[in-house]
């Protein structure tokens, strides 16, 4: 059974199929992260699982062109966005491995209602299952893979069915760094095996990034065996303007949070909700800059904008595209699609009546909105099922301050993008996901968060 394959979405071309785990294989996995757990986990000290994970973080620089290219040829990013994931995911390894003592420090309880003392322990939880998506494929392991391990939990990750090689890369370099067999493992299981992997037993905790539909699917099963989950889902996150100075800058902004990683990231900006005073220069302005992008071969270093990730992506976009204009939208540029690349588009009047209004476009395509005020502007944001990201633009901080507030998101942004760090927070709320990953708190996810409390001595 190959499940598993490599099909180049710039050529159509398939490069190599591998095949899933069969039963004794999955059997083994658990077994074999099971007993890492009850093993390493309990005798490594905070010490040496953080020399461990820097590890990892200096493999993925030593080896970032090799783990580069494997993306380009799995999902079509361009080069130099792929050589960044990269060098990223290798800042989110070193970020845990700097603070692993501050993440697994005991945490007093400061303001105790009687003597004695009380604190919190952080130890790990067991055995985790990381199901992870095709559009980031070292970037999301990183910040699921990192904190998990400081922790001492063991890891079991699957991939998309399009990331063998990235995911088995993956795998080879936490090996190659030191840690012992068990702890980190690529399986290669059908959704039908991942859901058996999560009912058992021996497994306390899944982490999953995807679709509405997968997460849905998880967090049942999950629920139903009364184990931990994380979910981050999608997104359609909105980008308010309300004023500028530079409105060029904002411009520049507006085309990288919507078309990196050609269009394809949840927390990619993808609806522009424009002051109507600033709404026709910005959309001209916009126009002019998609028409200026034309997609091409992800391999060559000027690339911004590659292929789509696969023929069934492209086939959806162009679909809902389809659906949109057909329910009145109109194209203000792009529209077209060559193979699996698809033109840079920008979708204008688009109603509450459109399915395109709720709907997470997951590719290269913005929907440009006139508000009269602000809020009209909050109105249109937080009506989608959506909850991930936002982007807030304005000169004034008081306003700044009172829109984040009343933002229907995870996450607020104010005049910048492409800001994600090591340190911050990430998820969502709503259909989102439940959960955070990146930052301490991700750290504080999956663990027994044990009360000590002692008499005085």
């Amino acid at each position: 059974m190959s499940d598993y394959a490599v099909v180049n979405p710039a050529t159509g071309e398939t490069v190599a199929t591998y095949p899933t785990f069969d039963a004794a294989q999955v059997e083994n996995a658990v077994a074999a992260a099971k007993a890492a757990h009850d093993g390493w986990s309990r005798s490594s000290t905070v010490a040496e699982r953080a020399a461990l994970v820097k590890r990892v973080a200096q493999l993925h620089r030593e080896r970032r062109e090799e783990l580069a290219n494997i993306i380009v040829r799995e999902m079509g990013k361009p080069l130099e966005q792929a050589l960044g994931e990269v060098d990223f995911s290798a800042d989110i390894y070193e970020f845990y491995a700097d603070n692993a003592d501050k993440i697994t420090a005991d945490r007093p309880i400061e303001d105790l209602l009687g003597e004695g003392t009380a604190f919190m322990r952080h130890s790990s939880l067991g055995v985790l299952l990381g199901i992870m998506p095709w559009n980031f494929p070292y970037y999301q392991v990183s910040r699921f893979a990192g904190p998990n391990l400081i922790n001492g939990n063991t890891i079991l990750l699957k991939h998309a069915p399009q990331c063998p090689e990235s995911a088995a890369a993956i795998e080879q370099i936490h090996l190659d760094a030191g840690f012992p067999v068990g702890v980190y493992q690529d399986v290669r299981l059908t959704n039908e095996q991942s859901a058996e992997v999560i009912a058992d037993t021996r497994v306390s905790g899944v982490s999953l990034t995807g679709s509405e539909r997968a997460g849905a699917a998880v967090a049942e099963v999950a629920g139903r065996n009364l184990k931990k989950v994380v979910l981050e889902l999608g997104g359609s996150d909105p980008f308010y303007l309300f004023s500028t100075d530079d409105l060029d800058a904002v411009v520049e902004a507006a085309v990288s949070a919507r078309l990196g990683n050609n269009g394809q990231a949840c927390n990619a900006a993808k609806r522009f909700i424009v002051q109507e005073d600033l709404y026709q220069d910005f959309l001209d302005k916009l126009t002019q800059a998609f028409a200026d992008i034309k997609a091409q071969d992800p391999t060559l270093g000027e690339t911004f904008l590659g292929p789509l990730s696969s023929t069934a992506a492209t086939d959806r976009l162009e679909e809902q595209v389809g659906r949109a204009v057909s329910q009145g939208a109109k194209v203000a540029v792009g529209g077209g699609r060559n193979g699996n690349f698809f033109d840079a588009t920008i979708l204008t009047d688009v109603t509450p009546e459109n399915d395109a209004y709720t709907e997470e476009l997951f590719g290269p395509v913005a929907q440009v909105y006139k508000v009269a005020d602000e809020a009209e502007a909050l109105a249109v944001g937080n009506a989608i099922p959506f909850g991930l990201g936002s982007y807030l633009w304005t000169k004034d901080k008081e306003q700044a301050e009172r829109v984040a507030d009343q933002i229907e998101a995870g996450m607020v942004y104010i005049n910048l993008v492409d800001a994600d760090s090591p340190e911050l927070p990430f998820g969502g709320i709503k259909r989102s996901g439940t959960g955070r990953e990146l930052g301490i708190m991700a750290a504080n996810e999956f663990v027994n968060a044990k009360l000590i409390r002692a008499d005085k001595w």
